[in-house]
């Protein structure tokens, strides 16, 4: 096994991580063809493939889609603003992980109308809406991430399009048994990617039994985590 591209593959999980600050550089065609075909080679149930994708750049009714879903952006994040406490406690530090991430967010939302690439990822479904069905386009969506990370460009998976979701479907004459299951954001990013802050894998695998960790599961050396995680040194 060719360790070198191993480790290529890693590193590209290990640094992709949820981008909201976007330049204005659109993305070109033949990058998002090799996107969108990465994303198809997902696995589904049944290999059905029952993931679609509907991509919105420039034309007058992607120009009319972003705006809705840019209002509903906006609210969203206003409510949760309030609701998750971002502006108490480490909040009213200036340069705290929490206000960082507000400070993007709001950017996110302040100029979702000028995203270069927004998707719609979309599920046909066969039967009755069942609690399973992600797994029939969540990896599609991941496929997605990871080949937007790979050729240089960040996205942004979300649900605030759910506020809309009437509007944008007769809009986009989406059908009734088909659902909307996320809303990429897709752009070149306005900094940088990874590595990415998480918990320590010893809180999040556990073996043989409920919250029973294992020696083996060990964070690499340099691991980075969240403020949730152990103190930083």
């Amino acid at each position: 096994m060719d360790q070198r591209k191993v480790s290529d593959q890693l590193e590209l999980l290990a640094t992709t991580r949820t981008i909201r600050r976007y330049t204005d550089d659109p993305i070109s065609e033949s990058d998002l063809s090799t996107i969108f075909w990465s994303a198809s080679r997902a696995p589904s149930g049944s290999n059905r493939q029952p993931f679609r994708f509907i991509v919105l750049r420039d034309s007058p009714t992607a120009t009319e889609v972003k705006k809705i879903l840019g209002a509903a952006f906006r609210a969203g994040w206003a409510k949760k603003l309030e609701d998750d406490g971002y502006r108490q406690g480490s909040g009213q530090a200036a340069d705290s992980p929490k206000t960082r991430q507000a400070a993007a967010m709001q950017h996110y939302v302040d100029h979702f109308e000028s995203i270069p690439v927004v998707v719609l990822a979309c599920l046909k479904r066969h039967r009755a809406p069942n609690p399973y069905e992600g797994a029939s386009v969540y990896p599609a969506c991941q496929n997605l991430l990871l080949a937007a990370r790979a050729l240089g460009y960040g996205a942004a998976l979300t649900m605030w399009h759910q506020a809309v979701e009437s509007e944008i479907r007769e809009l986009l004459a989406i059908p009734d048994d088909v659902a909307v299951s996320a809303c990429i954001t897709i752009g070149r990013p306005r900094g940088s990617h990874g590595p990415v802050r998480r918990r320590p894998i010893g809180e999040l695998v556990f073996e043989d039994r409920w919250d029973q960790s294992a020696s083996w599961v060990v964070d690499p050396e340099g691991t980075k985590f969240t403020s949730a995680g152990p103190p930083k040194r």
